[in-house]
């Protein structure tokens, strides 16, 4: 009570707030102040943020890339902050109770994604860049298992390979937008600082099986990206003639396309609008896809406490 020349105000009782009220309110919040301040509040708090409405998006893709400096990047590929990442999402996905779809982290392990599968039938994003150790086998059983895909991202995951881009596209008929971005191997001795070698030398070189997979298997495909994929003209081909509805196509860094062969596919892209050739600028890459440049200390470790 609040006592002002002679009137008395009542402040609001958050106690007093049913659960449906509290969990429109926390379901406002930024995934980060809800797992680092709302859900230390109170036991109340605490089950609210657990409620099935305000988990079903799991999206850390802005922590990561508003992070542009080298001093914590390494801690990024070790398994200890590959298990802080799984148990986050596993949190979610228990949590969401089959009502989770939409992913968005970074470095996850095969362990969360197959639990995603088995949990989140109703999936319709997922964004897993530079997740080593996610394989084809569990790439699979998401392919069985979550056909509303519409959106999928498998940039710098190289256990993962053209048999589950055939699997996705199989069962997965809503896909539209795909990104699989390799990692340039330029300045390789700069990213061998943050990114173990064994890794970088796993990266996928024959490109042109994965462009027959995508043009094979997902032709309903609108938005494109394979920044420094080894794909030739042959695999752009293949591409343009079973995806033919493509409106985005993202070719930098493939430096084994030529004009000719981007002249022979646009011409039966008759949907395109926009191209990004392959045109390498090496400071452009390095700020954008650096991954030795990726996070800094404001993405602290505290944040996966679970």
């Amino acid at each position: 009570m609040v006592e002002e020349e002679g009137k008395t105000e009542s402040l609001p009782n958050w106690a007093e707030l049913t659960q449906l009220c509290l969990v429109n309110i926390l379901s406002r919040l930024s995934i980060e102040d809800r797992w680092r301040s709302a859900m230390f509040v109170c036991k109340l708090w605490l089950q609210a943020c657990k409620d099935p409405n305000v988990n079903s998006v799991i999206d850390l893709e802005t922590q990561f890339i508003e992070s542009v400096t080298e001093s914590s990047s390494t801690r990024r590929w070790n398994l200890d902050f590959e298990r802080k990442i799984d148990s986050m999402l596993r949190s979610v996905v228990i949590w969401s109770n089959g009502s989770l779809n939409i992913v968005r982290v970074r470095h996850c392990s095969d362990r969360s994604v197959a639990l995603i599968a088995e949990r989140s039938p109703n999936l319709q994003v997922l964004s897993i860049q530079c997740c080593p150790n996610v394989t084809d086998e569990t790439m699979s059983k998401l392919a069985s298992r979550c056909p509303l895909l519409r959106e999928l991202d498998i940039s710098f995951c190289y256990q993962i390979s053209h048999k589950s881009l055939a699997l996705i596209g199989q069962h997965c008929p809503n896909l539209r937008i795909l990104r699989r971005n390799l990692m340039t191997r330029f300045n390789s001795s700069q990213q061998e600082r943050f990114v173990p070698r064994e890794y970088l030398d796993t990266c996928p070189q024959d490109g042109d099986i994965e462009a027959a997979a995508i043009g094979k298997f997902i032709p309903q495909l609108m938005q494109l990206e394979l920044r420094f994929s080894k794909l030739t003209n042959k695999g752009l081909a293949l591409i343009s003639e079973g995806c033919v509805n493509l409106e985005h196509l993202d070719l930098f860094g493939c430096t084994n396309v030529t004009s000719r062969g981007i002249a022979n596919a646009s011409s039966n892209l008759k949907q395109l609008k926009t191209l990004k050739k392959p045109h390498f600028c090496l400071e452009a890459q390095t700020q954008r896809y650096g991954h030795w440049q990726l996070y800094d200390d404001r993405f602290q470790m505290d944040f996966f406490r679970i």
